[in-house]
């Protein structure tokens, strides 16, 4: 479940792994000992910020690399020893492809939100990056996955051995302490309803999940015409927009994020006082 720590999980035990455990025969520069593999840019970042985090007061290097973003910067990054690599797939792909990057010592591969991947398309690719990566006996590989399908199954078997299968069960401890209402109006009067509710309540940092993105492109523009202090985060705005954008929601400078569900999946965010699904998650 969101917040309980599983980031934390494999970025502590992958770095307590390198301290302890030199390269085994020197590192070339742009060659991961840790590939990390996550399906959205968000994602991948928040991902690189809590390893950095982690890292801060070892000689570790922690790197990623993400579509949207600045293709030398993250060219330049790679010229030096990186320790962990974040990665989208096909970024990393395009970095593979030019020989930016050389998968062939990865010690530790990890698989984070694998039915997300599924769900997005991304399996052949991701199927690409395991193949150059060492053979699943001779590297650790972590997959995570909010549901364990036949298809999720399948994967995991293919790209790890001998693997040990940890469910963690949904306990009340770790179910947020949540109030959840359903309002049950037409479409025609959606917009209405969350006006009165974001101008009524007392509202202070509210996440609001459409299904498409031309759908919150439109309850942008209609919650600012009503006087409400609200950002927009989707595919169609520009990597460097949606980090500013983040953060300003995370500092208080905005008080209503209005997201497609893709571009806000996995995102933590302290004290969001109300989340509303304007549409039902498919």
């Amino acid at each position: 479940q969101t917040g309980t720590g599983k980031t934390a999980a494999f970025l502590i035990s992958i770095l307590a792994y390198f301290l302890e455990e030199k390269a085994p025969d020197g590192q070339k520069p742009g060659a991961p000992r840790a590939l990390i593999v996550a399906p959205t840019r968000e994602l991948a970042l928040q991902i690189e910020k809590d390893a950095k985090a982690l890292a801060r007061f070892t000689s570790l290097n922690v790197a990623s690399v993400v579509g949207g973003m600045d293709y030398q910067k993250q060219r330049d990054q790679l010229g030096r020893k990186v320790d962990v690599l974040v990665a989208t797939p096909g970024r990393l792909l395009d970095f593979h492809e030019k020989r930016d990057v050389d998968l062939t010592q990865t010690e530790v591969l990890v698989l984070d939100e694998a039915d997300r991947m599924l769900s997005m398309g991304f399996i052949p690719d991701v199927k690409r990056i395991v193949r150059h990566t060492p053979k699943a006996e001779e590297r650790q590989t972590f997959l995570f996955s909010a549901t364990f399908s036949q298809d999720i199954l399948n994967l995991a078997n293919q790209w790890t051995h001998d693997a040990a299968h940890v469910e963690i069960e949904v306990s009340l401890e770790n179910a947020a302490n949540i109030d959840q209402r359903v309002y049950l109006v037409s479409d025609s009067d959606k917009q209405r309803l969350l006006v009165n509710l974001l101008n009524q309540e007392n509202m202070e940092r509210v996440i609001v999940f459409g299904n498409r993105r031309d759908l919150v492109r439109n309850l942008d523009s209609e919650l600012r015409k009503a006087g409400i202090n609200v950002a927009m985060l989707s595919g169609d705005v520009p990597q460097n927009t949606r980090i500013t954008t983040l953060d300003k929601f995370r500092n208080g400078e905005v008080d209503v994020l209005v997201a497609t569900d893709v571009a806000g999946r996995g995102i933590h965010i302290d004290d969001v006082s109300h989340v509303v699904n304007y549409n039902l998650p498919e």
